[in-house]
């Protein structure tokens, strides 16, 4: 691809310091991004990817955001900062309208006010008064390059993950930006999302649009990059083509996922064990399930509402002691939903849900916590307290509540238990050192792994993991892999939920495929 004399966007980050911090979290970095190109930044979390992001895209203003030393430079405008009073201001709207931004929560991206797809899609380009004709032809544009043109009467709400990660795209790349900056952008895709999204990147860097793809696995995707530049503990270790990279055999070791092994060829992966054996510690029968309409608000009429289906129609599963299932299928088939059964937050409009042979149809589901562990596919849904230990500990004293005699004096007795249930599930994710921390100043990556210790430490009977693998590095994964085999060595039954197909292929004794409301045995 042909190189322009002005980048599109470059960046001289002498140091990035966030206020109140000792150290920076960004030190060295530098990159230019010409336009027609394809840049990967890969790293561990906590390298400092997401915040290099933010402060390209304008979403990280120096200034009220941090301390930064060194220029920004967008379209030939160079910014310096030296940290001191009379340092420039961006503003980050005018920014935007130049740079296209994708966080990691893609929900952070959108209005949150639009009631529709459509309108969500429109909704940047109404504020740049572009006429009408012209706005509805870019939503249908758009919406067919991110799979969603079936969608577009829908509220964002009812989304999907994955779905809500397109919309977020789509959303960024409507109004065509000079540049796109995304952040992890194939977290919670299924295969036809990521194919829709590897032809989008090609198609923008044809068209001259600069990418920068944020991410700490090395994707089918990334290998089409112009350039690799890995970051590791703020600071850029190596950069260069993704042969040379890869080359350099140091991928793994700073964090980035690499591909994962295959299944062992008795159906079972290399060194996972045969499920205990006993009776079903879940048990789904003939579950049926719809959401209940919502109110159609939407400008574009272009698209008929369709008539309401189930989400889940007929549905049977049963899963052993011991034995783990992964569900997989595409953004939008109900996987989350099902999942949501299996704790009573959602209930069947027909069917049982039967845990250890209980059912537990029309329980409260803070009772059925204590049996069912629900990780959420987004941990900022469960993290809320104000430390790491804390966090922990909450579910633990709400369990001890429900279950404890009236006026039997045991507080001595289970605050000692409590201790122990808390250090032993901060040490199981490898986050004992950081009790004191606030959960929001953890990367991803530890958030999601903290999550995962607060549903571990009540050692529930079942175990329903939502996209368990977004946002974890190379690290991230090897201990969610040693958690989950270890809880079903000691006879929890895990339900995981994936897009990851090598990871359910590595750690699942089956994998069943969500289709049309009915569970599939997987090929």
């Amino acid at each position: 691809m042909a190189e322009r004399s002005t980048p599109a966007l470059a960046a001289g980050i002498d140091t990035f310091t966030y206020p109140g911090d000792a150290a920076p979290v960004l030190d060295g970095v530098g990159l230019s991004l010409a336009a027609g190109t394809l840049t990967a930044v890969l790293g561990g979390s906590g390298s400092g990817k997401s915040t290099l992001g933010r402060l390209l895209a304008g979403w990280l203003v120096p200034g009220t955001g941090g301390t930064l030393s060194g220029f920004l430079d967008l379209g030939g405008t160079r910014l310096r900062f030296t940290g001191g009073a009379a340092d420039p201001r961006i503003d980050p709207a005018i920014w935007g309208r130049r740079v296209g931004f994708v966080p990691q929560d893609a929900a952070a991206a959108l209005s949150t006010v639009r009631a529709t797809v459509a309108e969500e899609f429109a909704f940047g380009l109404e504020n740049a008064g572009v006429e009408r004709a012209a706005m509805e032809e870019a939503v249908r544009r758009t919406a067919s390059q991110t799979g969603l043109a079936h969608l577009l009467d829908k509220d964002p709400a009812t989304l999907s993950g994955g779905q809500l990660r397109r919309l977020a795209i789509g959303s960024a790349v409507i109004s065509g930006p000079a540049v796109l900056v995304m952040d992890e952008p194939l977290a919670s895709l299924d295969r036809s999302g990521a194919e829709n999204l590897a032809d989008l990147v090609r198609n923008l860097v044809t068209a001259g649009t600069a990418v920068v793809v944020l991410s700490q696995r090395a994707d089918d995707l990334l290998l089409d990059a112009d350039t690799w530049l890995l970051l590791e503990g703020g600071t850029v270790a190596l950069s260069g083509t993704p042969a040379g990279v890869s080359a350099a055999g140091v991928l793994e070791a700073a964090g980035v996922v690499c591909a994962r092994p295959s299944a062992g060829s008795n159906g079972l992966p290399p060194g996972c064990a045969a499920p205990v054996s006993g009776p079903a510690a879940l048990e789904l029968r003939d579950v049926s399930f719809a959401y209940g309409r919502r109110q159609r608000r939407a400008w574009v009429t272009s698209v008929p509402e369709a008539a309401a289906a189930p989400v889940l129609d007929g549905l049977s599963l049963s899963v052993g002691a011991g034995e783990i299932v992964a569900v997989t299928g595409a953004n939008g088939a109900g996987k989350s939903t099902l999942l949501r059964h299996l704790n009573g937050l959602l209930q069947p409009t027909a069917g049982l849900v039967l845990v250890n042979g209980r059912n537990i149809g029309g329980q409260p589901a803070g009772r059925v916590s204590g049996e069912v562990g629900l990780l959420f596919q987004q941990p900022r849904d469960q993290l809320f307290e104000r430390t790491v230990e804390r966090e922990v500990r909450f579910g633990l004293d709400r369990q001890h509540r429900r279950t404890a005699a009236p006026g039997r004096a045991t507080d001595h007795h289970h605050g000692a238990a409590t201790d122990a249930a808390v250090r032993q599930a901060l040490d199981a994710v490898g986050l004992e050192h950081l009790a004191g921390r606030h959960p929001a100043e953890l990367p991803a990556s530890q958030q999601r792994l903290l999550a995962l210790a607060t549903v571990l430490a009540r050692r529930p009977a079942v175990l329903a993991l939502d996209e368990p693998t977004v946002a974890l590095d190379g690290h991230g994964l090897a201990t969610l892999d040693r958690v989950v085999r270890g809880a079903a060595a000691e006879g929890t039954a895990v339900v995981l939920v994936t897009h990851d197909l090598d990871y359910a292929r590595s750690i699942a004794h089956r994998t069943v495929h969500l289709d049309s409301g009915r569970l599939l045995t997987a090929g």
